[in-house]
């Protein structure tokens, strides 16, 4: 009986250690891969599971969304001008055993589809379109890399172009076009406030010319306006109205003299006679 003591004690403590070994606690985050003698068994987690040791291997699969910095990509745009981009991808494993079994390294093959994806979009995109319009690229690039990914149980959300890169020639020649476009619209505003300007006042002329008394009542209110200002000396133009009643009284004044003098020298030629 002294012998199976021992025995016993190597039992035990072979079977702690087996069941130590078979111990895997994978957390909410995480998924583990069983393979077992070399086939995939599928994903378990999170939370606590045994395995059995030897026979089976766990791989673990992060799936929280993982953020990628694309670096700066040289590339020639549609309308030949050379530009460098860089961009974020943001994906994440929705298939933790595809992630594992259909490629070997699934952050850098993302990693290569988002820097090669990237150039050839830029390649057929116009500068002013890469400029103004970065979403639509932002949503083409992202429909292309997530389709390049998704037999490998990844799915991209987000991709984002962050800076755009151009030489000091193509600088300094937007910038002289921003100039001339600025100039342009600042022409074509001052033209369409002067031209709506010249319709009110010939409105306000049509308006003042159907009123006889609206030329005076806007006179009067224009004197008062000019005496509320503290000034010795004011130069205002009197308006013609005004001045055509004097000369038409002075014109009447001036025919009935003409007609009488005519008239005192008709009866004086008669008395003569």
């Amino acid at each position: 009986m002294d012998f199976l003591l021992p025995i016993f004690c190597v039992l035990v403590v072979g079977a702690v250690i087996i069941f130590v070994a078979s111990i895997r606690i994978v957390q909410e985050y995480e998924r583990g891969v069983i393979f077992r003698l070399g086939r995939v068994q599928g994903a378990k987690g999170p939370g606590f599971f045994l395995i059995v040791p030897i026979i089976d291997r766990m791989v673990k699969v992060d799936l929280r969304t993982v953020t990628l910095d694309v670096p700066a990509q040289e590339a020639i745009t549609g309308d030949n001008v050379t530009v460098k981009v860089n961009a974020v991808v943001y994906f994440r494993v929705i298939d933790p055993v595809m992630a594992i079994v259909q490629i070997e390294d699934y952050r850098r093959a993302t990693w290569q589809i988002a820097q090669t994806s990237l150039r050839n979009v830029i390649g057929q995109s116009m500068m002013d379109q890469i400029l103004q319009d970065r979403e639509q690229i932002n949503d083409t690039l992202q429909h292309i890399i997530d389709e390049s990914t998704e037999p490998w149980g990844i799915k991209v959300s987000i991709v984002e172009i962050k800076d755009v890169e151009l030489n000091s020639t193509m600088v300094r020649a937007m910038a002289r076009q921003a100039e001339a476009e600025r100039e342009r619209r600042a022409k074509i505003i001052q033209a369409e406030g002067d031209f709506q300007s010249a319709q009110k006042l010939s409105e306000a002329a049509r308006i003042m010319n159907a009123e006889p008394g609206a030329m005076t009542l806007r006179y009067l209110q224009t004197l008062v306006e000019i005496g509320v200002e503290q000034n010795t000396t004011t130069i205002f133009p009197i308006p013609i109205d005004i001045i055509s009643e004097f000369l038409n009284v002075r014109r009447s004044s001036d025919d009935r003299k003409s007609a009488s003098e005519k008239l005192d020298a008709t009866t004086g030629d008669t008395a003569v006679s």
